[in-house]
């Protein structure tokens, strides 16, 4: 049962598209790190590729038939593609499911404060993360204000070369004798994760005394209006969010892997895309969801337990002729899915997690997890055999690399993705993508090899599931 290591495999053809892909990878990486980031990049590459917006078909009344490509967006976060099959809809859909969300900080609503001549942003977490991973990093500022006017204003400091970044402090080692005794989920307290902004008071005249409170925090207002037009109550209906700052890198004297921030999940969203963009004339109707809040639970209107996608499946069966509500209904029974999604690395270094026979090792393909939860399958999505039996042919026919794994040892591992939400219309589904090493960490690291095999697995299964 052991699995091959696909780069033995590469002819130098292959290696040149391999390449070709990941520099693509890294670059959507950069320009989207965050969801909205990550939304906007993937529409302006679907409507290069000649997708157009569901509303604008809606507003003309066009009807969709074969061979019409469409999108659909909810609130900047979330992104569907549809590429009209030549077969009923009511055969189902071929799905692949990602998300463009990754665990990061978040600034709060009432977040800015000066101490001691200091001025701080206030956070709040976001999705699961070692909160000591997070401190003395180069950190970089995304996001949005809104103002009461609705003007909307876009935020990015700290990725130009010459901007400003920004991190969480630490306490020196020498001061640290009682943080080092701290169990590791403690030793960095999570009100304390807040951002180091600045430190240079405004200047006041000597006259007016009255004004000389808080003068580093009246410099950083000073510097918002300046730049953004922003006033401190604007922070009520902004959304920033805090990332790592930098771009993406290439990994080890070889080349072979990726170093990046929010590899989990956008190297299962952007093999998603890339596959989606290359299916030409499908069978059956091929589809591409990108969502969003996938690290929290899924909720909310941009998440998977939204009605986001159903609705949008509607509008396409409308559209496209149907007026049954089980024409609907048949549909997202019979469609079949891929909930793509990042898989646990095998790490020699913490060999004593993982159960080697089930795991995921870099180099050897696509990943395929038949369940995931945590214990005893709590909270999965256990996909039947028969699918599974299926997938590995359509793999096999298109020589795709794949693996089977499981999320760590039993009663030590545990996760879950979008799966099981989806399998509520009755429809297959199983997760498989991409083996990272750090998941959840601020840098990750994947294979550029397994990229690879997981975009022409995607492809595969779109086109012949």
């Amino acid at each position: 049962m052991e699995r091959k290591n696909a780069w033995k495999a590469y002819s130098k053809n292959d290696e040149k598209k391999l390449n070709e892909l990941c520099e693509g990878y890294k670059d959507y990486l950069f320009k989207g790190k965050t969801e909205r980031e990550g939304t906007a990049y993937m529409v302006k590459k679907a409507e290069e590729a000649g997708y157009v917006s569901l509303e604008s078909v809606i507003e003309k009344k066009k009807k969709l038939k074969a061979g019409d490509k469409v999108y659909a967006v909810c609130m900047g976060k979330t992104v569907a593609l549809f590429n009209i099959g030549k077969k009923s809809l009511e055969e189902g859909m071929n799905i692949l499911g990602a998300h463009l969300d990754s665990p990061r900080l978040d600034v709060k609503q009432n977040p800015l404060y000066e101490k001691n001549d200091l001025a701080y942003l206030d956070t709040h977490y976001y999705g699961g993360i070692k909160k000591y991973q997070w401190v003395t990093l180069p950190l970089a500022i995304h996001g949005v204000v809104v103002k009461t006017d609705g003007t909307k204003v876009d935020v990015v400091i700290g990725e130009d070369e010459d901007d400003p970044v920004f991190c969480v402090t630490d306490i020196l080692i020498h001061l640290a004798q009682e943080q080092m005794v701290k169990k590791a989920n403690v030793a960095v307290e999570g009100e304390n994760l807040d951002l180091l902004i600045a430190s240079r008071p405004i200047k006041v005249s000597k006259d007016d005394k009255k004004k000389e409170k808080e003068l580093v925090k009246k410099q950083v207002l000073e510097i918002l209006k300046k730049k953004y037009d922003m006033e401190e109550e604007d922070f009520m209906s902004a959304e920033l969010e805090i990332v790592p700052a930098g771009k993406p890198r290439d990994m080890g004297l070889d080349k072979s892997m990726i170093l990046a921030y929010g590899q989990d999940d956008k190297v299962c969203a952007y093999t998603s895309l890339i596959a989606m963009l290359n299916v030409k004339k499908p069978e059956k109707t091929a589809c591409t969801l990108l969502v969003d809040k996938e690290e929290i639970g899924s909720v909310g209107a941009t998440g998977m337990q939204s009605k986001f996608f159903e609705n949008s499946v509607a509008e396409i069966f409308e559209l496209a002729g149907y007026n049954s509500n089980l024409s609907l209904r048949r549909c997202l029974k019979n469609s079949c899915m891929l909930s793509s999604d990042v898989s646990a690395g095998y790490d020699p270094l913490y060999a004593n997690c993982f159960e080697a026979k089930n795991a995921a090792f870099l180099g050897k393909g696509m990943v395929f997890n038949k369940f995931t939860g945590s214990r005893g399958k709590s909270g999965s999505n256990d996909a039947n055999a028969e699918y599974i039996g299926k997938i590995r042919g359509i793999l096999e026919n298109n020589k795709v690399f794949y693996q089977t794994a499981e999320l760590g040892k039993v009663d030590l591992g545990g996760g879950g993705t979008i799966a099981y939400i989806l399998s509520l219309y009755g429809m297959e589904v199983v997760d498989c993508g991409v083996a990272v090493l750090n998941m959840h960490a601020p840098w990750e690291v994947t294979s550029k090899a397994d990229i690879f095999e997981t975009e022409k697995g995607y492809e595969a299964f779109l086109t012949e599931a």
